[in-house]
């Protein structure tokens, strides 16, 4: 090999393709070394902690995303046949609609043609966003579809259009192409995201896709392998819990415990939803009885929603500074039953409101945000301005959950008693020789445990919930209890699991191999 200097080279040079690929990678390593060596130099204690934990992710992804997951490939083609012929259906519906009722032929997949008919066409007043080139212009993706749906003339349409959306989202991933080994891979990301929370893609060779965002549904097309079983753990109303120990931590000490922990304590009540129905329509008849009190919050309250359904839906939008009138446009429920809501909330919580006013503090004095786990960020946009404001508030949960998990899946690599598969924001999903889950499965959610010392001397963390199958989708019951669907789905773990592979699940899994 001849030395080539490359301070010399121009574009013009000549080298061989060997050597255009040479000088490439040396460049690639020497300023890469070049560039790390500087900005280690910046690292502080709290950005040099989170640059190590970050190194020690490197581990567990690199595995995970080599492992992948098997996928059985004749459930996988069963439910692409399913959303396709739902499609097809759907789409001879919608353009009977279209054609018989309003007089044109479209495509249903052309957002083009889709704004010149419900905006030129019907006349609809056009739902506007902010553009790449940062103009506003019309839009007609699902937020814009859910509001022209309030329309009479435009909800038919809009219903079967969302659907379709979805079910060639879905049919598009059920495509993505598999690796010749049988399984779907992932390439995760670190640093994909501002809080912590890793994203994912396709793999590096194009196969596979984002394993973050999938239904429940397609998930029962990925498989354990021969003599596994799946093992998904997941964290607790993570972001709830995370947001009771940020106000204790807080405002216990100014404030005194009651002020701090009624909304922890309404976390680790158990029941955490229920114990804001209360809280929200206490004229309800509420009893000593907290099954009772269950049943009582989850009669329906509004449309389809139960009490309970809605307490999940507001608390956790009241908790990141929902304001009243982007919640009912997401939540499709009255702006004036949200703030009744919401006065009742801060209310019975009045720890949340004093957060935000701490957070706003925060980015207008100092300009960034460290959470309880140590991980900073800086907010450059205008403390005034509520999206700055917003972004700032959900932060610190959010990061705090990511933290969480990571953390339990880097103790779970370097005990090597456990096979990686996925990773899914406050969850994760694993694989265990068959046969040992009463040995594994209590050690492995102890794991994942991430204790936190508060103030006042409060221990907290987040506990966690075990499922064990295998496939990743969950066993489907009716109202008895009784398994109608996907035997072989996850259940939760109470102990033991008794049930074996059913037969199918093997012959399928053997044509696999």
């Amino acid at each position: 090999m001849r030395i080539i200097q490359t301070a010399d080279l121009t574009p013009s040079s000549k080298l061989t393709q060997n050597e255009n690929d040479w000088v490439y990678n040396g460049l690639d390593v020497c300023v890469t070394l070049e560039i790390v060596n500087t900005l280690l130099d910046q690292l502080d204690p709290v950005s040099e902690t989170t640059y190590s934990f970050e190194r020690n992710l490197q581990g567990p992804i690199l595995e995970m995303s080599s492992r992948g997951i098997r996928v059985d490939l004749a459930r996988r083609d069963k439910v692409l046949a399913k959303y396709t012929a739902e499609i097809e259906t759907l789409s001879l519906q919608t353009n009977e609609i279209i054609r018989e009722g309003i007089g044109v032929n479209l495509n249903w997949r052309s957002p083009t043609q889709l704004k010149r008919l419900f905006y030129d066409i019907l006349n609809l007043p056009a739902v506007k966003k902010r553009n790449s080139l940062g103009q506003y212009a019309p839009t007609i993706d699902r937020d814009a579809m859910e509001y022209l749906s309030q329309y009479m003339l435009a909800e038919p349409l809009c219903i079967r259009l969302l659907r379709l959306r979805d079910l060639d989202k879905k049919c598009q991933f059920l495509r993505k192409q598999i690796d010749r080994d049988g399984r779907m891979r992932s390439n995760y990301n670190i640093a994909g995201t501002n809080t912590g929370r890793l994203s994912s893609s396709a793999s590096i060779f194009g196969t596979g896709g984002n394993q973050q965002n999938i239904d429940r549904e397609e998930r029962a097309i990925f498989i354990a392998d021969p003599g596994m079983k799946l093992v998904n753990l997941d964290l607790e109303q993570a972001d709830a819990r995370n947001v009771g120990a940020i106000c204790w931590n807080l405002f216990a000490e100014k404030y005194g415990e009651s002020f701090a922990g009624a909304y922890l304590g309404a976390c680790e009540s158990g029941d955490l939803h229920t114990s804001t129905c209360r809280l929200a329509w206490t004229d309800l008849p509420w009893t000593d009885d907290p099954k009772e009190n269950k049943k009582i919050a989850e009669q329906i309250a509004y449309r389809q929603d139960s009490y309970r359904q809605l307490a999940k839906k507001l608390g956790h939008g009241t908790n990141y500074y929902g304001t009243p009138r982007t919640m009912a446009k997401h939540a499709k429920v009255p702006i004036k039953q949200i703030e009744d809501f919401q006065r009742r909330y801060f209310d019975g919580y009045p720890c949340i409101k004093e957060w935000h006013k701490e957070v706003k503090r925060q980015i207008r004095e100092a300009g960034f945000i460290t959470t309880l786990l140590g991980r900073r960020r800086c907010f450059f946009g205008r403390p005034e301005d509520d999206s700055t404001l917003r972004e700032a508030i959900a932060y610190e949960p959010q990061s705090l959950t990511a933290d969480e998990i990571d953390t339990g899946i880097i103790r779970l690599f370097l005990s090597r008693r456990v096979e990686l598969l996925a990773q899914v924001h406050d969850s994760v999903l694993f694989q265990i020789p068959e046969g040992r889950e009463e040995e594994l499965v209590p050690w492995a959610m102890g794991q994942l445990i991430t204790h936190i010392p508060l103030v006042k001397g409060r221990d907290f963390a987040v506990p966690v919930d075990a499922k064990v199958g295998w496939n990743w989708g969950d066993v489907v019951l009716d109202k008895e209890g009784n398994v109608v669907d996907n035997v072989d789905g996850l259940v939760k773990w109470k102990g033991q699991d008794k049930r074996k592979r059913s037969e199918d699940s093997r012959l399928s899994l053997k044509a696999l191999l």
